[in-house]
């Protein structure tokens, strides 16, 4: 995502509640998150969250194109921690913003990113720093893009979940048709999207196998049944078309190895184009992730 001349605005917890086993879903607010918001629909929309480090504080950052230069100038401990994640809700009116975060809480003891443990003990009145569109600046960030296809398949991992529930919910009345398979931990990680009644919703629950168990076989005869195992390059996989045709248009996001062989089994085991494949690898199995 592209940085604009905007930089961070505080985010205040307003409400925080426990969707599911493994989604925590936090509301924020307060008079600087005034400043984001879109004219069109959030889809995919991808945010920035800055949480406190290791001093316990939030960096001061200027409104200035170099915004992000800065932060990465400061000491580490005063830096904070940024992660990227989806909006799952916002609602915007003439005096306020209100958007909401939905946080995966499912990581085993002593894996816990440092966005889960922020969010577990998170309460109304504390701060954190969001990066994100500004109002009546360009909206970047966004990869969902159909084209011209009437018919979109979604697929990913529960850290995709809150991003295929706003897509699924932006599309009402859309005039497309379609599925979504959405894999979760538990068979009680079912939050309530409001999809258009021209799609079809498909959780997959886990119940403790690998990553990608439930969601790989997800297409019946396409797709390999096999897991995929860690590899050593912490790079996720990306990419996104910019003018899809008239064919079913497959978005995919969640671990970056599943991610990459869903995309690699739709185009050489069911012959499907490239060119309507986006495909996100969100997170990566046995690497750290960062920014």
């Amino acid at each position: 995502m592209g940085f604009t001349a905007q930089g961070p605005v505080r985010a205040i917890v307003e409400k925080v509640e426990q969707v599911s086993p493994s989604f925590r879903r936090i509301t924020f607010g307060g008079p600087e998150l005034f400043a984001l918001g879109m004219d069109g629909p959030a889809l995919d929309q991808r945010i920035k969250l800055i949480f406190p480090g290791a001093a316990g504080t939030l960096p001061e950052l200027q409104q200035r194109p170099d915004w992000y230069r800065e932060w990465l100038a400061l000491p580490e401990a005063e830096r904070g921690i940024m992660r990227t994640y989806s909006i799952r809700h916002l609602a915007q009116t003439v005096e306020h913003t209100r958007l909401s975060v939905d946080f995966v809480m499912h990581l085993g003891e002593g894996s816990s990113g440092p966005a889960a443990d922020w969010a577990a003990r998170a309460q109304p009145g504390h701060e954190i720093l969001i990066f994100g569109p500004h109002r009546g600046q360009p909206q970047l960030g966004v990869e969902f893009n159909p084209g011209r296809a009437r018919e979109v398949v979604l697929l990913g991992d529960e850290t995709a979940a809150p991003a295929i529930a706003r897509v699924l919910e932006d599309l009402q009345d859309s005039g497309l048709r379609g599925s979504a398979y959405i894999e979760v931990p538990e068979i009680t990680d079912t939050p309530h999207i409001d999809a258009p009644s021209d799609f079809q919703v498909h959780w997959l629950p886990r119940e403790g196998q690998a990553p990608g168990a439930r969601l790989l076989p997800a297409l019946g005869g396409h797709l390999s049944e096999e897991p995929p195992t860690s590899e050593k390059d912490p790079e996720l996989v990306w990419d996104t078309p910019t003018d899809p045709g008239e064919g079913t248009y497959y978005w995919i996001a969640g671990e970056s190895g599943v991610v990459k062989q869903l995309r690699r089994n739709l185009v050489q085991g069911a012959g499907v184009n490239r060119g309507q494949i986006a495909f996100m690898g969100y997170w990566k199995l046995g690497v750290s992730m960062r920014g």
